[in-house]
C-alpha cells in the first residue's frame, strides 16, 4: 500500500471544498486549465491527431483523481476516462458532481493495485500532483507505468525537492500567502525530475517532455516556464516512440526532449 493515511484524511476533510473555484483549491482550478491544454497537445502530438479532436475514443486513467477537476473535462472532450482515488470523500464529491453535470466518469475508490483489473492498461495515464503524496514512490510508479498501453503515455506532475521548492512552495504558499492549508507538502517526500524518470524507465518508458510551471499567488495565474525547481510536468512513452533509450541522464533527456519557452 503506497497511500498514506494522513493524507487520506486530511483529503477526505477537504473533499467538499473541490469545486468551489475561490476555495482552498483554487490554485488547483488555475492550474487545472493550463495542465488540459497541455495534456492535449501531448495526446496530439504524440498520436497524430488535431488537437481539436485528440481524445475521441482513448482510455484515460487518472490516478489521484480528487474531486474529479480534470477526469470530467476529458470526458466532455471524448475520452473514455477512469478515475482512481483513495480518498473515500474525494470519490463522492467527483462521483456526486459528474452525476449532477451528467458527464460519464468511472469513478473508483482505492489504489490503482485495488481498483484496476489484472492487465487493464489505457492509451493514456495521469499522476498529476499525487507522486509527493504517496509512501513508496518506485512502487506507485511501477503499478502506474504498468498501465500504460504499448505505444501510450504516462503524463506525470509533481514538486522538484529543492532548497527554492522549500522556500515557494511550502513557507510561501502554505504559511506566508496561505493559499494552500498547511501541512498540504512535505518536503522530503518531493521527488527529483531523474528520480522519477530512472522509476519511469524500470517499465521501458522514456522521458519526451520535461517542462517547469510557474504559479503566480497574489494573481493566481499559472504559465510554464524552463525552471523544473519547483513545479514540474513530464511526459514519458514506450522507448520505441521516443528515440530515447531508458535510464538517460537526465541532462541528456533536456537537450532531446521539447521544454517550455
Amino acid at each position: 500500500m503506497t497511500a498514506i493515511t494522513s493524507e487520506i484524511e486530511r483529503f477526505n476533510r477537504l473533499s467538499a471544498t473541490w469545486w468551489n473555484s475561490e476555495g482552498p483549491m483554487r490554485p488547483l482550478h488555475v492550474v487545472n486549465a493550463l495542465r488540459l491544454g497541455h495534456v492535449i497537445d501531448q495526446i496530439a502530438q504524440h498520436l497524430g491527431r488535431p488537437a481539436t479532436d485528440a481524445l475521441g475514443g482513448l482510455r484515460i486513467l487518472d490516478v489521484g483523481c480528487g474531486g474529479g477537476l480534470l477526469s470530467e473535462p476529458l470526458a466532455r472532450l471524448g475520452a473514455q476516462v477512469v478515475g482512481v482515488d483513495a480518498s473515500p470523500g474525494n470519490v463522492a464529491a467527483a462521483r456526486l458532481h459528474a452525476a449532477s453535470e451528467g458527464v460519464a466518469v468511472d469513478y473508483r475508490l482505492g489504489e490503482p493495485t485495488q481498483a484496476l483489473a489484472p492487465g487493464e492498461t489505457f492509451d493514456v495515464v495521469l499522476a498529476l500532483e499525487v507522486v509527493e503524496h504517496v509512501s513508496d514512490v518506485p512502487a506507485f510508479v511501477d503499478t502506474v507505468a504498468g498501465s500504460v498501453a504499448p505505444g501510450g503515455l504516462l503524463i506525470a506532475s509533481t514538486i522538484d525537492r529543492t532548497w527554492k521548492s522549500f522556500v515557494f512552495a511550502i513557507v510561501g504558499a502554505e504559511y506566508v500567502l496561505r493559499v494552500l492549508p498547511r501541512g498540504t507538502h512535505q518536503w522530503n517526500r518531493f521527488v527529483r525530475p531523474a528520480e522519477l524518470a530512472a522509476a519511469v524507465a524500470r517499465s521501458g518508458l522514456a522521458q519526451r517532455d520535461l517542462r517547469g510551471m510557474r504559479y503566480l499567488p497574489l494573481l493566481h495565474r499559472a504559465s510554464w516556464c524552463r525552471d523544473t525547481r519547483v513545479n514540474y510536468i513530464a511526459t514519458y512513452a514506450h522507448a520505441a516512440t521516443t528515440g530515447v533509450p531508458p535510464g538517460t541522464p537526465e541532462s541528456q533527456l533536456r537537450s532531446t526532449t521539447g521544454t517550455a519557452p
